[in-house]
């Protein structure tokens, strides 16, 4: 089968490692199903898979990809659930959790193949390409806002780096739950887009906001931690599931943390039943994920470039070649 995977590790140029080509389709396995891929999204951990974060040389080569939509060996529309492990489902109940390409092939390929656990049925008002951007980046900003900051409706909210597949999320779940969202980017266009989903004003970095928040929804890292944790009022929780920009700022701020007893919170991925949840969250309101653009698997290294360069807003949806 057709499929896009990391050949080569390379920290300092990831693509290179990148390769289109075929491989083995998915095996027989007792609990496991194999699903028809008809999407998958790509991630910044698909990026960070090529550099060997969280993928050793001795795994290769690996089907890239956490996130898919598809079709099950029964014919249901279906959802994948990409953390594997820990929950003895498909897999021995010691298994260490693992995310979709770290142990197991991944998603962008025509089958893929996971626990039947794993396995959920897609909303029917939901397209292959709607639902296949939900399982990582949508679900991580689902636990982080709902879960992890555990806002509620009139809350507020700081959305570090609108553009990102985290951040967008943020940005619309936070709109539809009735919270008061702010944003912020470098970039003027994508400030104007936040706007448009639903933020009341998108900022510069650093720049000082109106009131001091409730939560920080925080995914960049060393480049707007100090501003993250200055934005947020006494006793509330900043957020952290990624550091894009680095994982050493240049200032902690650890006596504004313990004086003002922030809270600060470390979040990865989220459960199945957060998922069911999201699922039936979007379906219900009517909240759609944003997509920046659909390709073909054969362009897959288009997408990979667009999301290396930072230019997407949104998420970058891949389709098997039919």
């Amino acid at each position: 089968m057709f499929a896009a995977y990391a050949a080569r590790i390379d920290p300092d140029r990831p693509l290179d490692g990148l390769e289109l080509g075929e491989r083995p389709a998915p095996g027989k396995r007792a609990g496991w199903s194999t699903v028809t891929v008809r999407a998958a999204s790509l991630n910044h951990h698909d990026l960070w898979s090529l550099r060997g974060v969280g993928l050793s040389q001795d795994r290769l080569p690996m089907i890239l990809g956490c996130d898919a939509a598809g079709v099950d060996e029964d014919g249901n529309e279906v959802v994948l659930h990409s953390v594997i492990g820990q929950s003895g489902h498909g897999v021995g109940p010691k298994e260490p959790r693992s995310i979709l390409t770290e142990r197991y092939q991944g998603t962008f390929a025509e089958q893929v193949s996971v626990p039947t656990w794993n396995v959920l049925p897609k909303p029917a008002g939901l397209s292959f390409e709607e639902a296949a951007c939900l399982p990582t980046a949508w679900l991580t900003a689902y636990r982080m806002l709902f879960t992890n900051a555990g806002v509620r409706p009139g809350d507020s909210v700081l959305v570090q780096g609108a553009g990102g597949g985290v951040a967008t999320a943020s940005i619309v779940l936070g709109k539809a739950a009735g919270l008061r969202v702010f944003a912020t980017s470098r970039d003027e266009t994508r400030r104007k887009r936040a706007v448009e989903l639903g933020a009341l004003e998108a900022y510069e970095p650093g720049a000082r906001l109106p009131q001091r928040v409730d939560a920080v929804i925080e995914t960049v890292g060393a480049a707007t931690w100090s501003h993250s944790v200055k934005s947020l009022r006494p006793g509330g929780t900043l957020v952290i599931s990624g550091a894009t920009s680095g994982d050493r700022p240049s200032h902690a701020e650890l006596t504004r943390i313990f004086f003002l007893e922030l809270k600060v919170v470390g979040s990865t991925m989220g459960t199945r039943d957060e998922l069911e949840d999201l699922l039936a969250f979007c379906a219900t309101t009517g909240v759609r994920p944003v997509i920046d653009e659909v390709l073909p698997l054969d362009r897959a290294r288009e997408g990979f470039q667009r999301l290396a360069d930072g230019e997407q807003f949104g998420k970058i949806v891949l389709r098997p070649t039919e």
